[in-house]
Formats: C-alpha cells, structure tokens, sequence
C-alpha cells in the first residue's frame, strides 16, 4: 500500500493540474494579468506596459485569442483581459465575453497604448503587468504558472503579494511523483475520488476534438489523418488529439482541462487513453485509473522540465498516453517504465518554436511515438541503458531528459526566439 501521504499528494496533483481553461493558456494568463490589473486600477487604463519572458512572446505570436473576433498576440490578449476578463474565473477569464465586448475590445486596442518589452531576468515564464490612468498606477506580477499571482501593488502600495516554493504548485510536491508510485497509486485509489476531475477531462477534451473533426480549424490535421489513413484505433488515437489541437490552436471557444498549464499537454494525455478505452470496451473505472497513469506520467515528466522550454511538451503528454494505454491493456510498472523510455527514446529533441496551427501535427507525431513503444513493449523490444540518452532504470532516463529539456536547450530557445522575432 502507498503512504497515505503520497496518495494525498497525488490526488492534489491531479486536483491542481487538471482544470478548464478556454484558448491557449499563455494569452489567457496574460489576459488573466489584465483583468487583475484592471480590478487593482479600478478603470481601464489608458498606458499599459507588459514586460513577459521570452516563452510568453513564443507562445502567444501566433495564436488566435478566443472571444476577440479572430485577434492574435500579445496586445491583443491583454487588451480583451483589460476590456472583457473575469478574473475570478481564472483561465476561463474570456468565457462571458459578449458580442458588443467583442467590438469594444477591438475599439480599445486600435486606440489604447500598450508597449511589449522582453523581461531581462533568466525566469522562463514571466509576466509583468503596469497599469496607468491619470496619476494612478497599478501591477501584477505573474511567475512560474499561469495563475501564480505573485505581486499585486497599486499606487506603490502591496496589495497582495505571495512567494512559491520551488518544486511545488499549489499545495502539492510534484517531486514525489515516480512512475513506480504512480502505478500503484492507479490501482489503488478509490474511483470516486477522482471521478469528477477525469469525467471533466473526458467530457470537455472530447468535445473539443469532435469540433476539430468537423469544423475547419488550421490545418485540419486531424482530419487529414482521418481522410487519409482510415478508422484504425492506432490512427483515431493521433486523430483526436490533434483534431483538438487543430480547434484550440485556431479560434475555438470550447474550453479543455489542461495538464501542466497546457490544453494541447492535456488532450494529448487524455484523447488516445479515451479512444483506445472505447475500443477495448473497458470499464468506465478502468478508463478512471488509465487517465490517472497518463496524466501523472505525463507531469512527472514536464516537472523536471520546467513549464516552458524549448522542449516540445506534448513529447512528455504521448508517453503519458502511451503509458495510461498499457495499462489498458494489463501493462503494471515493468510495462509502463518500458513504454516510457521507449517513446522517450524516439522524439525527444522536438522543439517547441511556439504556441500555432503546427502543434497539432507535432501532437500526433508524440502519440505515435507513444504508441510506438507500447507496442515495442508487446512485443518483448525495447531501447537499452547505453542506447543514447536512456539510462539504467526509468527514472535515470527521465532525469536525463529532462537535463537535456532544461539545460542543454536553454540556448535553443534563445536561438528559436530569436528566429521568429526575425520573421
């Protein structure tokens, strides 16, 4: 049996990582900044300042912000958090938006002035919010996650202000995550307590890949997969995940439950796990404890990452998919820490050059190499310690990689920044 500490982190884990929000989340934290600074401010400001790190600048160029009639960018972000954002509800702070707020974002952006500068500091995720009307200024300060709220001061004066600490989010230790306990955790949980954040999960990121199926979105990649390479469940499980990467990625409203800060990271670990669930017609308990498997992995895996690298992320989220699919398929810890290195073996090195309409093809890419080494597995192959970057012993191999995600890429996303400012 678990420690019954490690079970009540666990279960927080999932609890604090699994949670709505509407768009890419790196402009709705912006817009989530503005909201707060508007409240802070009282008005809508007439001088606003945003200093981000060079991931937020990343993964908010290319993205269509939900509730704005199609506006991209940063400004674009902050000025429908200034104009339309609820800060209360989080990274659903564009789900009221109205049609006549829609217009008046787009009035207030044509008209407003709001100056973007890179952060200086080394923190990779980094949002810095000044506000001015007349003489009265407010800030936020958001660090290290999409909602950590770190600083809130108006006219000088600290009206909120909380330090985290490293390692944790929330209330939970995400470094007690290892794959061994996060199997035996799977088995052994009660399904009821965690039924209504997996049937969330289930319900919202199904609902988001059906509209990437029969809406144009992007490059419609899943479709294409669709269109081209049939109904086998090998293929539907690459399809819907980037179906709703096709959707999210290019304007949909429908809201995902995300994984890591991350709506693609959360449909990639969730999407195949249900379509390969629906296939081998399991029950509804068993799909329960598979998504656990998924979902942990997937963030026992970007923990040692960092939230924003240029490390694609959805890497991390198909060797969760292929390691809640093993346990579909009756695959315990020697099956799932196999699966994992194998995928592991296969795509690391993918780059995240930014939040856009390619993430749906770099989604499916992931899936398969999950389901590459599940199957790998199957068939008594696997990828050895010495064998590049796989170690001895499957949390070795994910220190490794996430040495090589953390640090040995920090140059790579300079140099990937760099390169798209330039375009």
């Amino acid at each position: 049996m678990l420690d019954k500490r490690i079970t009540e982190n666990y279960l927080a884990i999932l609890h604090e990582e699994l949670v709505p929000a509407m768009g890419c989340t790196e402009p709705i934290s912006l817009a989530f900044a503005a909201a707060i600074a508007r409240r802070a401010l009282g008005a809508l400001p007439e001088k606003t300042l945003v200093t981000v790190s060079g991931n937020i600048i990343k993964n908010v160029k290319s993205v269509i912000v939900p509730h704005t009639g199609g506006l991209r960018g940063i400004s674009a972000a902050v000025a429908a958090g200034l104009v339309a954002g609820k800060a209360e509800k989080l990274l659903e702070v564009l789900s009221d938006v109205t049609q006549a707020e829609i217009a008046a974002i787009g009035a207030y952006l044509a008209q407003a002035e709001i100056t973007v500068v890179q952060s200086e500091s080394d923190r990779l995720f980094e949002i810095f919010l000044q506000v001015q009307k007349g003489t009265r200024c407010a800030t936020v300060t958001i660090e290290d996650g999409h909602t950590s709220v770190t600083k809130v001061t108006l006219d000088g004066k600290i009206l909120y202000a909380c330090q985290h600490t490293e390692g944790k989010k929330g209330g939970a230790d995400r470094g007690l995550l290892t794959v061994e306990n996060i199997v035996l955790f799977a088995e052994q949980v009660e399904s009821q307590q965690v039924q209504d954040v997996l049937e969330r999960q289930i319900q919202y990121n199904t609902a988001i890949a059906k509209e990437g199926l029969t809406g144009k979105y992007g490059a419609g990649i899943g479709k294409i997969l669709m269109c081209t390479n049939g109904r086998s469940v090998y293929n539907r499980a690459k399809a819907w995940a980037a179906a709703g990467s096709d959707a999210r990625m290019n304007g949909c409203e429908l809201p995902v439950v995300i994984n890591s800060g991350s709506g693609n990271q959360g449909m990639t670990a969730s999407l195949p796990v249900i379509v390969y669930a629906e296939e081998l017609h399991v029950p509804r308990e068993e799909l329960y404890r598979a998504l656990v498997v998924s979902n942990l992995v997937t963030v026992h895996l970007k923990t040692g990452i960092g939230c924003l690298s240029a490390y694609c992320g959805a890497i991390s989220a198909g060797c969760g998919a292929g390691a809640g699919i093993a346990y579909l398929y009756g695959g315990r810890f020697s099956e799932i820490a196999h699966t994992i290195v194998n995928a592991l073996a296969i795509n690391s090195g993918v780059v995240c050059d930014g939040a856009k309409a390619s993430c749906a093809a770099k989604i499916a890419s992931a899936v398969d190499a999950g389901l590459i080494g599940m199957y790998m597995n199957q068939h008594d192959r696997q990828f050895c310690g010495g064998d590049g970057l796989v170690k001895k012993g499957i949390e070795n191999t994910i220190q490794n990689i996430s040495a090589l995600a953390r640090d040995g890429m920090r140059e790579t996303d300079r140099e990937i920044l760099r390169i798209m400012m330039s375009c």
